[in-house]
């Protein structure tokens, strides 16, 4: 009997130093963490094309408020190129804006950027299709979202699936079949890799970012 009693203690010291379970590279498994895209202070770790006086940064706001122009993150977060992520925004448009968040994107002097998606930014435009639409993908004609009231914009992508999410609420789920064709006007949207960028839309749309940050999901 006290043979066998020393070999259960035994048994439960070696169990209680086992070494942690690790992931087939040997490492352990991380939760990757949220990245900021956006300081508060500054537009460091963005580039704007034509027009760059539409973009401004006012009491940790980004300002969006001029002719069309387009803001694109080339920061050091995630090497300023993403395929798998979470993103999210603090957003507030003003009666009659709009606005867009662009993903898997690149850097466009002017225009309208080719590559990527645009996730509308619109509760009040005279263009329909509102806040949340993956634009000419998939629309959205409800309206989601106040003016002059901060919302939650969360876009996640994981392979060919994009989640958008308003208030953490899902309003929006679109998966690319294999073979899709980009939309006429629209030659580089389809899904890929590529980097951020806010859009100003026409100098009467009046639209602020904060709290911009990123979190980068594995392939």
């Amino acid at each position: 009997m006290k043979h066998a009693l020393l070999l259960f203690a035994a048994a439960v010291v070696t169990m209680g130093h086992s070494p942690a379970v690790t992931n087939s590279t040997g490492a352990h498994p991380r939760q990757q963490s949220w990245m900021p895209l956006f300081d508060g202070k500054s537009l460091n770790g963005w580039k704007v094309g034509e027009n760059a006086a539409t973009f401004s940064v006012e009491d940790g706001k980004i300002v969006v408020h001029g002719p069309r122009a387009h803001l694109f993150y080339v920061g050091d977060a995630g090497g300023h190129h993403f395929k798998n992520f979470e993103f999210e925004a603090q957003v507030m448009t003003t009666p009659g804006s709009n606005s867009g968040i662009y993903f898997h994107t690149e850097y466009q002097e002017k225009g309208w950027p080719d590559k990527g998606f645009e996730v509308q930014v619109n509760n009040s435009h005279t263009d329909w299709k509102r806040t949340g639409s993956l634009y000419d993908i998939k629309e959205i004609r409800e309206k989601l979202a106040d003016d002059n009231v901060w919302y939650t914009q969360h876009i996640r992508v994981v392979g060919k699936q994009v989640t958008i999410k308003i208030n953490g609420k899902t309003v929006l789920e679109y998966t690319e079949l294999p073979g899709a064709v980009s939309p006429e006007g629209h030659p580089g949207r389809l899904i890929g890799s590529g980097t951020f960028a806010l859009q100003g839309h026409d100098p009467k749309s009046k639209v602020y970012y904060k709290d911009l940050k990123v979190k980068i999901l594995p392939d």
